[in-house]
C-alpha cells in the first residue's frame, strides 16, 4: 500500500549521452505508474552531447513503493541509456552544516533564512576555527564546535570534523566565509556537497584584499561567486554569481560594504538552488534548473 501524503513529490535528476526517446521513456515510466508530473526541465550540452533533465512528480497514487522507485527506474530506464541519476523526495529535509571563521555577515544571513522558514533545512551544527561567533550560534540554538587549525594539526582536526559531520548526518556543507583551505582528503568525503562563497567575480582580483586591488584598478563593477569546492582552489563548478556597479565616488569601505551584501545574496542563492535539488555537476560545470 502506498502511504505517501497528498503533497509529497519525487525529484529525479539525471544525465546521459543524448539520444532520441529519453524524455518519452522517462515520462512514460512515471505516467504508466500513475504519477502526475508537475515540473520538467531539460538541457542538451551540444558540445559534449550530454542530456540533462530534472523531473518532479506527485507520489499520491503512484504504484511503485517509494523505497523501490530507484530500483525500478534503474532497471527499466537508466540501464538502457547508461544514465546516472539521483532520486530525492520532498519530505527529505536536507541537513546543512555551516563552517565559519570570524566574519559574521554570511552566517547571519543564512541562519535568518533558516529561522524564518524560507529554507526547509536543518542545521545540526556550526564548525569554526575560532570561537568568535559562538554567541551567534547559541542565539539561534545551534551547537557550535571549535577546531583551531594549524599547519601541524590540520589533518588531525579535519579527521575530527569529518567524524563529527558524519555523526550529525550532515548532507552538505556551507562555507560562510570560512578562511581555511580544505584538504583534498576532506573534499573527497563530500563531493559536490561543499558550497563556498568567493569575494570576487571569478576569476579576478584574488588574494586577501580583493576590494583594495579592485579600488586601485578603478573598477566599475565588483562581484561575488558561489561554487562547489574542488581540489583546485576557487576553480570549482560555479552555481551563482552577481555584480554591483561602482563609481569613482566609492571608497574602499563602500566596496567592502557592497561586496559583503553581494556575498550574502550570492551564497544564499546558491544554497537555495542546492536544497531545491536544482543543480547538477558535469565536467566542472553546473547545470542549474531555475
Amino acid at each position: 500500500m502506498n502511504k505517501n501524503s497528498d503533497n509529497k513529490t519525487a525529484i529525479l535528476l539525471m544525465h546521459c549521452t543524448d539520444r532520441q526517446g529519453i524524455v518519452q521513456n522517462v515520462t512514460e515510466f512515471i505516467d504508466n505508474n500513475r504519477g502526475n508530473i508537475v515540473e520538467l526541465d531539460e538541457h542538451v550540452d551540444r558540445e559534449e552531447n550530454v542530456f540533462f533533465m530534472r523531473i518532479v512528480w506527485e507520489l499520491k497514487n503512484f504504484l511503485i513503493p517509494e523505497d523501490k522507485i530507484g530500483d525500478f527506474f534503474e532497471v527499466q530506464i537508466a540501464a538502457k541509456y547508461n544514465m546516472r541519476f539521483n532520486l530525492y523526495f520532498s519530505d527529505q529535509k536536507p541537513r546543512m552544516a555551516i563552517f565559519v571563521s570570524k566574519m559574521s555577515h554570511c552566517l547571519f544571513d543564512v541562519l535568518s533564512r533558516v529561522q524564518s522558514g524560507e529554507w526547509d533545512v536543518e542545521v545540526p551544527l556550526i564548525i569554526s576555527n575560532h570561537a568568535d561567533l559562538e554567541p551567534v550560534a547559541h542565539g539561534f540554538g545551534i551547537p557550535f564546535k571549535v577546531f583551531p587549525v594549524t599547519k601541524e594539526n590540520k589533518a588531525e582536526q579535519e579527521a575530527k570534523e569529518i567524524a563529527l559531520l558524519k555523526n550529525h548526518r550532515a548532507d552538505f556543507i556551507v562555507l560562510a566565509r570560512y578562511m581555511q583551505v580544505l584538504s583534498p582528503a576532506f573534499i573527497k568525503e563530500f563531493p559536490d556537497k561543499i558550497i563556498n562563497i568567493h569575494h570576487s567575480f571569478l576569476p579576478a582580483f584574488p588574494g586577501a584584499k580583493p576590494y583594495h586591488s579592485a579600488y586601485k584598478r578603478g573598477v566599475k563593477i565588483i562581484g561575488a561567486t558561489s561554487h562547489y569546492v574542488t581540489e583546485d582552489l576557487d576553480e570549482g563548478p560555479i552555481i551563482a554569481q552577481d555584480v554591483a556597479h561602482i563609481t569613482h565616488k566609492d571608497s574602499v569601505d563602500d566596496l567592502v560594504r557592497k561586496g559583503r551584501d553581494l556575498e550574502k545574496i550570492v551564497l544564499s542563492a546558491a544554497v537555495y538552488e542546492h536544497i531545491q535539488r536544482r543543480t547538477m555537476v558535469y565536467n566542472n560545470r553546473t547545470v542549474v534548473f531555475r
